[in-house]
């Protein structure tokens, strides 16, 4: 439902987004994923019509978002990272609102009201002004808006800002609900949350794609480098765990005043498990061991790795043909 060729989009000699690919289908939970300015959200906006691509192309469900706009936002429901929300008017008047902007005949905006907010779980502040709610009441009333007339496809920008425990997971409850009938794009810097209601995860960093597939595919990627974690006291841990045959690197966190130690080896490629061959030597040193473990990795670790290996600083020249224009 979305398609995403070859997009860039340049501001003068910086670049924001290079050459990124990638597809989210009906069905699936798709999470763009980054650290603060890797161009998600100017992903988003280039998606939803925001923006125009500096180069490359992104079609909504066939219809292209620079010469089809309107057609391809007609299946989009969006939600900012920040929800354009009037404080002064009801939940349910702003809904209304929304709906007659989206040219939706009295009867089944009325329908289409209702079904918003139950599902967004707003219907007992439908009365109450916006401006009034916390943080969390705004959020759901932003996702009801982008919900109203019940798109193809819906493109959230940090949906579970704001929102307490028990509400996070009720959004990740309506994401996996709505990925049944619909297209779900959203775009999170929380590891965990990704992890937990995705399918499918592309990474961007520094405006490029970097990785893109499942979780457990992806953190399978970084299960060899996943580092074994040691906690020991004696003399000079950090150097009898650099003799550990198969070790590339230690790094040690500072001593606790009773002298234990956390340090963290990581093995050479192929090391195979280390677990046994860091217990002899320790043994053989002389050092006290009261945890010797590895981890499970999960998407922090392979994110982490990522921005360890990104070097490129994004910038060069613009192409001389710029489609966008440097918004």
């Amino acid at each position: 439902m979305i398609h995403v060729s070859q997009v860039s989009k340049w501001y003068g000699a910086h670049a924001a987004l290079r050459g990124v690919s990638f597809e989210a289908p009906a069905g699936e939970v798709v999470g763009l994923l980054g650290p603060n300015g890797a161009g998600k959200t100017t992903t988003l906006r280039i998606i939803t019509g925001f923006l125009a691509p500096s180069a490359g192309s992104v079609r909504v469900c066939g219809h292209d978002t620079v010469d089809q706009s309107l057609a391809a936002r007609r299946c989009l429901g969006y939600l900012p990272e920040a929800a354009p929300l009037y404080p002064e008017m009801s939940v349910r008047g702003y809904l209304h609102f929304r709906g007659r902007l989206m040219s939706l005949r009295r009867g089944p905006r009325r329908a289409a009201v209702g079904r918003a907010l139950a599902r967004c779980d707003v219907a007992d502040v439908a009365h109450r002004r916006i401006g009034q709610l916390s943080k969390g009441y705004r959020q759901r009333v932003g996702i009801a808006a982008a919900l109203l007339h019940d798109p193809a496809v819906i493109v959230l920008d940090e949906p579970s800002s704001g929102l307490d425990p028990a509400q996070i997971r009720q959004m990740r409850g309506l994401m996996r609900e709505l990925a049944q009938t619909h297209c779900v794009l959203v775009s999170s810097h929380v590891l965990p949350e990704v992890e937990q209601t995705c399918d499918r995860v592309v990474i961007i960093t520094r405006g490029r794609v970097r990785a893109e597939g499942s979780p457990a595919g992806l953190i399978e990627r970084v299960r060899h480098a996943a580092p074994y974690v040691v906690e020991a006291r004696g003399e000079a841990p950090e150097r009898v765990l650099r003799a550990v045959p198969g070790a590339a690197r230690v790094a040690a966190e500072p001593a606790a005043p009773d002298g234990w130690q956390r340090l963290r080896l990581f093995a050479a490629p192929g090391a195979g498990d280390l677990r046994e061959a860091i217990a002899r030597t320790a043994a053989a040193a002389g050092l006290a061991v009261r945890e010797l473990a590895r981890p499970a990795p999960g998407l922090e670790q392979l994110f982490l790795s990522l921005l360890e290996t990104d070097d490129d600083p994004g910038t060069g020249p613009a192409p001389a043909a710029d489609a966008g224009g440097a918004a």
